[in-house]
């Protein structure tokens, strides 16, 4: 003879599956909570790496762009000595030509000494402008050496912190998904009792 099922059993049966649902309806919150997060902690490292490399782009560019006007300056500080030997040449040859003219031996007395000390001034200047040209460049790969170091270090810093509030939010998700994890547990625990007293009752 077949059992009949009381009424009873039915809501018992039915606080067991109501409560089943909910307990899975809670996992798959936390679940999507725990997706959430690894998808936030993702995103997070990929902007700051795409930052890095925009920095690193940019900072590459600038450093070139300033070696490049230290060359140039460079440049004009030695074209500056260029045109300093090429006066001195031209003066002296006018003293020549003038001496010569007056009749005055070219390589003793007063021509001499004019010649001598127009061409330690200028050596003096020339010497000026080497300098010059040789501290801009030192400045310059100094200036992009400083710039290129900067850019490092500062994203070295970014994505050290984007890593760390990665993992955060990893940690974060996963917490999640424990958390979700017990109350689903928790909440079957509950229905249990409940659940076996109306199926017991009849």
């Amino acid at each position: 003879m077949a059992t009949a099922v009381t009424p009873g059993q039915v809501v018992g049966v039915a606080g067991i599956i109501g409560a089943y649902g909910a307990a899975e309806a809670q996992k798959a919150a936390a679940i999507n909570q725990q997706t959430s997060y690894l998808l936030q902690a993702r995103d997070t490292l990929a902007v700051a790496e795409v930052r890095a490399d925009m920095a690193d782009q940019y900072a590459s560019i600038q450093a070139g762009r300033t070696i490049k006007r230290a060359e140039m300056e460079a440049q004009n500080y030695t074209i500056a000595g260029n045109t300093l030997l090429k006066n001195m040449r031209a003066t002296n040859a006018a003293v020549r030509a003038r001496a010569a003219a007056s009749g005055v031996v070219l390589g003793e007395g007063s021509v001499q000494a004019v010649q001598r000390e127009n061409v330690a001034a200028t050596m003096r200047d020339v010497g000026i402008a080497d300098l010059n040209a040789l501290t801009a460049r030192v400045m310059g790969f100094e200036d992009a050496s400083a710039m290129v170091e900067s850019t490092d270090y500062q994203n070295m810093l970014n994505l050290y912190s984007a890593r760390s509030q990665a993992g955060q939010l990893s940690f974060a998700g996963n917490a999640a998904r424990r958390t979700g994890g017990i109350l689903a547990n928790a909440t079957l625990t509950n229905a249990l009792a409940p659940a076996y007293k109306a199926y017991t009752s009849g």
